[in-house]
C-alpha cells in the first residue's frame, strides 16, 4: 500500500516509497537509523541513504540522557529545536522520517515533531528496507542540508501522560514483547512486569510480513481487541518511551488518538513504591 503526500490533518502519517521518490526535493528527509545497545547509525547513513536525507541520532537528538525520567526522556526543547534545524527541518515544509527498524525509531521522530507543532510529518512505510527493495536511488557520504527554521511550539499537538496519571487511563497499551509484558524476562530494566491494568499490543502486531504497517481497518481491529477503539482515554508505553510511539502511530493510522507515556517502564520502576503486575 502506498501513501501520497496529502496535506492537512486527515492525511495519513505514512508515506510509501514511490510517493517519496516523487516528492524528493520538496520534503525534508530524516534518517533515524538506530539499534538499541548498538553503535549510532551514522556509519550506515554514510554508506547509503535516501538522497538528501540528514542523519538524526536518536540518543542525542531525540532524547535526553538517562535518569529518573527513564532511559530515553523527552529531549530538552531547545536542543531538539537546534537538532531539527541542523537537519534542515522547516515549519512550512513536509518532513519524512525513516529507519531500518520497521518504523520504531522513526515513530519517535514523527511523534516529537508533531508534539512540538510540525503540521506535516510522515514515516516511510517499510523504511530503508522497502526503499532498497524498490530499487530507488541511494546516495552515499555525508549531507549538509540548508539550515531549517523549525521552531518548537508552546502549544503541544500530541497528548502525554505522566506517572501520576497512568493508572487513570481507560486503556493503557504496553508496546513491548509479550514475554516482557508478562514479566517472564526483562533484559534491560531492573524490574520485570507491567503497569497494573495495562494490555499488551506489541509493535509486531502493527506490521505485515514485509515490515510495513497493516491497513487502517486491520490496525483498528487489533486495537479494538483491547478496547482502545471506544475508550475515552488511551495511552501507550514501552520500555523507555521509544517504541511506544510506534503503537501511537499505528493507532493514528487506525483513527484512534492515543497519548504517550514518555518515561514508560524505565521511569515507572525507578520508584520502588509504584505497583507492578506480572502474568
Amino acid at each position: 500500500m502506498d501513501h501520497d503526500l496529502g496535506t492537512g490533518p486527515l492525511a495519513s502519517p505514512l508515506i510509501g516509497t514511490d510517493d517519496l521518490v516523487a516528492a524528493l526535493g520538496r520534503v525534508s528527509v530524516l534518517d533515524v537509523r538506530y539499534a538499541m545497545g548498538g553503535p549510532p547509525g551514522r556509519a550506515e547513513h554514510a554508506a547509503g541513504h535516501v538522497p538528501g536525507a540528514a542523519y538524526v541520532d536518536l540518543d542525542h537528538d531525540l532524547a535526553d540522557p538517562p535518569g529518573e525520567r527513564g532511559r530515553h526522556p523527552l529531549p530538552d526543547e531547545a536542543r531538539f529545536e537546534a537538532a531539527m534545524r541542523r537537519a534542515g527541518v522547516r515549519s512550512d515544509r513536509p518532513v519524512v522520517v525513516y529507519d531500518d527498524w520497521q518504523g520504531r525509531a522513526a515513530a519517535r521522530a514523527w511523534w516529537l515533531l508533531r508534539f512540538h507543532g510540525h503540521r506535516d510529518v510522515r514515516v516511510l512505510d517499510g523504511g530503508w528496507t522497502a526503499w532498497r527493495a524498490a530499487g530507488h536511488p541511494v546516495e552515499t557520504g555525508g549531507t549538509s542540508p540548508e539550515p531549517g527554521d523549525f521552531t518548537v511550539s508552546a502549544r503541544k499537538q500530541m497528548a502525554v501522560v505522566g506517572p501520576d496519571e497512568v493508572l487513570a487511563v481507560d486503556v493503557l497499551v504496553d508496546a513491548r514483547a509479550p514475554e516482557r509484558y508478562r514479566g517472564e524476562t526483562e533484559p534491560v530494566d531492573p524490574v520485570a512486569g507491567h503497569v497494573p491494568g495495562a494490555v499488551n499490543v506489541p509493535t509486531t502486531a502493527n506490521l505485515d510480513e514485509d515490515g510495513r504497517f497493516l491497513p487502517p481497518a486491520r490496525l483498528r481491529e487489533a486495537y479494538a481487541r483491547v478496547g482502545a477503539d471506544t475508550a475515552a482515554s488511551v495511552a501507550a508505553y514501552c520500555g523507555s518511551g521509544v517504541t511506544a510511539a510506534h503503537d501511537v502511530l499505528a493507532m493514528e493510522v487506525a483513527g484512534i488518538r492515543a497519548a504517550l507515556y514518555p518515561g514508560s517502564w524505565s521511569e515507572w520502576v525507578s520508584e520502588p513504591a509504584r505497583p507492578v503486575e506480572t502474568g
